[in-house]
C-alpha cells in the first residue's frame, strides 16, 4: 500500500489534472490517515465542489478552515462552496474573512471578487479586483473583470480605461470589446469600427470572436443611426452564438404547459404559505424595463435591492426533494402536490437573510420568476408580485440584440428572432393563465405607460407596495447602488422616451416577426 505521502502527491496531480472521480477516491483513501492535514480537506472539498456535491463540499472546506485558519485560499474555497449552495450571506461573511486576512495571490483575489458579485457585494468585488491587478497588472483578465465590477457601480470612466488596458494586453479579449462598445453612446467622431472591422476580417472564424466583435458592431452602428448595417451583424453574431447554444422551441412550449397544468383552476380557501409582506418580486421578459422598476421601488428609504436572486428557485428545488431541475420535470403536477408551501416560503426568506431583514421590504429582481409565479403565490400569499409588459416588437428586438454570456435554457432563445417571437408569444399566453388562476395577484406593469406618465404610475407602484410616497422615487437615476444588469447605463439617466418603439428603426428587418406576433392575436403592432 502507498504511504500517505505518497498518497497526497499522487491526490495533488489527480486533481490539477481535473480527474475529479479519481480524486475523490484518493482523498477518501487518504483522509483516515491525514485527519489533521488542512490540505487534504481541502482538495476533497474543492474535488466534491467540482462533482456538485455541495453538502460533503462545505464539510470538508469547512474543516479545511479550521485545521488552518491563516490560509485566505482555503476560505476563498468555502465563500465558493456556500455561495454555489445557495447561501450568499454566509459566503460574504467567509469572503470577508479571507480578505482580512490579506492574501497576495491575484488568483484568489479575483476569485473573491467574483463571489462578491454573486453574493451582490459590488463596491468589495471592486475592491478585490483592484488588488488582484495590482498584482498582475499584465493580466487582460483581471482587469477585465475588474472593468465589469465598475460598469456595476456606475464608475464608467475607469471602467473605460481597464476595458482599453485589457484589450492592449490582448486583444483577443472578445467579450472586451462588446463591454466597451455598450459603455458609451458612440459618435462619428469617437467609436471603435474601424479597429473592431479589422479584427473581425481575421478572426471571423472564431466562435467567441465572431459574436462579441459582431454584437459589438452592431451597438456602434446603431449609435450611428445605420440601423440596416446594425442589423445584419446583430444576426451574423447570434447565428454565431446559436451555434454553441443549441436550443429546442418545443422544450420550452412543454415547459409552459406542463406549469399551467400543475395549476389549472384559481385557487381556493385561506393562503396557507408563509405570511410575511417584505418580499417584492419584478419580473418580466429581460429588456422589458424590469430594472427601472426596481430603482425606483429601491429609491425608497424602505425598500432593499437585493438584486437578481436565484434563491426561490433554489429553495423551490430542495423542498420538492426532486434531484433533476424542478422545472424540466415532466411530472411536474404530480411533485407539486406534495409542497408544504408554508415551509417553502420560509425557506426562501431564510436564504435571502441577514441582507434582506435591514428594511421593511426587499426586490427580488429576477426576470425570469415570471415561471414561478405560481409556486410564489402560494408560497409567500402577502408578497407583491409585479409583472413588466413591453411593447411585444421592441421586447423581442431587445432580447435578440442582447448578448446573454451565460449559458441558460431559459435565456437560449434569444440567439435567433423568430424563436425569440415564439417564447414571447408562450409568456404572454402564461401571464394570461396566472391572471385567471391567481386573480389580482400580479400587478402588471406597462413600460411605455411609466415612461409617459412616470409620476402617476410610480405612485401607484409605491401605493401597490403598501409604502407611503417618496419623491426619492421620481429621481432614480441618483440611486447610488449597484446595477448588475445590462442597462446599467440606462437607469442612470432621467427618464427618457427614446427606447419606446425602437423596433420601427428595423420595421424592414422585423416583418416575418411582426406576422408571427400578429398571427398569436397580440396586439398593438
Amino acid at each position: 500500500m502507498a504511504q500517505p505521502a505518497e498518497l497526497y502527491a499522487q491526490l495533488v496531480a489527480t486533481f490539477r489534472q481535473g480527474r475529479w472521480q479519481e480524486a475523490q477516491a484518493l482523498a477518501t483513501e487518504l483522509l483516515p490517515f491525514a485527519p489533521e492535514h488542512a490540505g487534504v480537506y481541502s482538495i476533497a472539498g474543492m474535488t466534491c465542489l467540482e462533482l456538485q456535491q455541495l453538502p460533503q463540499a462545505v464539510a470538508y472546506l469547512r474543516r479545511a478552515t479550521e485545521l488552518d485558519p491563516s490560509r485566505a485560499d482555503f476560505a476563498t474555497m468555502l465563500a465558493k462552496a456556500l455561495l454555489t449552495s445557495h447561501v450568499p450571506a454566509e459566503a460574504r461573511l467567509e469572503a470577508d474573512r479571507a480578505m482580512v486576512l490579506k492574501p497576495q495571490d491575484p488568483m484568489t483575489l479575483d476569485a473573491l471578487g467574483m463571489i462578491y458579485v454573486q453574493a451582490q457585494a459590488h463596491e468589495a468585488a471592486v475592491a478585490a479586483f483592484r488588488l488582484a491587478v495590482s498584482l498582475a497588472p499584465t493580466s487582460a483578465a483581471f482587469r477585465l473583470n475588474l472593468a465589469t465590477a465598475l460598469t456595476t457601480t456606475g464608475d464608467v470612466d475607469a471602467a473605460e480605461r481597464e476595458l482599453e488596458a485589457c484589450i492592449d494586453l490582448d486583444a483577443a479579449s472578445w467579450y472586451a470589446h462588446l463591454l466597451l462598445a455598450q459603455l458609451r453612446r458612440q459618435t462619428t467622431e469617437g467609436n471603435h469600427l474601424a479597429r473592431l472591422q479589422n479584427l473581425l476580417a481575421t478572426h471571423q472564424n472564431e466562435s467567441a470572436a465572431a459574436i462579441c466583435l459582431n454584437l459589438a458592431m452592431a451597438k456602434e452602428y446603431e449609435d450611428l443611426g445605420r440601423y440596416s448595417v446594425a442589423f445584419r451583424h446583430t444576426v451574423q453574431g447570434k447565428a454565431a452564438a446559436r451555434a454553441t447554444r443549441p436550443y429546442s422551441s418545443q422544450r420550452d412550449k412543454d415547459l409552459f404547459e406542463a406549469l399551467m397544468r400543475t395549476f389549472p383552476e384559481a385557487s381556493s380557501g385561506t393562503p396557507s404559505g408563509d405570511p410575511s409582506e417584505q418580499p417584492i418580486f419584478i419580473m418580466g421578459m429581460p429588456r422589458s424595463g424590469t430594472t427601472l422598476v426596481e430603482r425606483i421601488l429601491s429609491s425608497h428609504p424602505d425598500v432593499h435591492a437585493a438584486g437578481e436572486l436565484q434563491n426561490f428557485a433554489a429553495a423551490l428545488q430542495q423542498e420538492s426533494g426532486n434531484r433533476r431541475p424542478f422545472l424540466l420535470d415532466p411530472e411536474l403536477a404530480v411533485h407539486t402536490r406534495a409542497i408544504d408551501w408554508n415551509r417553502l416560503g420560509a425557506r426562501y426568506l431564510a436564504s435571502t437573510r441577514p441582507a434582506t431583514a435591514h428594511q421593511p421590504r426587499f426586490i427580488d429582481k429576477m426576470p425570469h420568476n415570471f415561471l414561478y409565479a405560481g409556486f410564489i403565490a402560494n408560497a409567500l400569499p402577502n408578497a407583491r408580485i409585479i409583472c413588466m409588459r413591453r411593447n411585444p416588437l421592441d421586447t423581442c428586438l431587445g432580447n435578440f440584440r442582447q448578448y446573454f454570456s451565460h449559458p441558460s435554457i431559459h435565456l437560449d432563445y434569444s440567439c435567433d428572432l423568430l424563436d425569440t417571437g415564439r417564447y414571447y408569444i408562450l409568456f404572454d399566453r402564461l401571464m394570461t393563465h396566472w391572471r385567471r388562476v391567481f386573480p389580482g395577484r400580479i400587478h402588471e406593469v406597462s413600460y411605455e405607460a411609466l415612461v409617459g406618465s412616470q409620476e402617476a404610475i410610480s405612485r401607484e407602484l409605491i401605493g401597490y407596495c403598501g409604502l407611503s410616497w417618496n419623491d426619492a422615487c421620481l429621481h432614480f437615476e441618483r440611486n447610488p447602488s449597484a446595477v448588475a444588469t445590462m442597462s446599467a447605463q440606462q437607469v442612470r439617466q432621467p427618464m427618457y422616451r427614446s427606447s419606446i418603439g425602437q423596433w420601427k428603426h428595423y420595421e424592414r428587418e422585423l416583418t416575418d416577426l411582426r406576422k408571427l406576433l400578429q398571427d398569436a392575436g397580440l396586439d398593438g403592432l
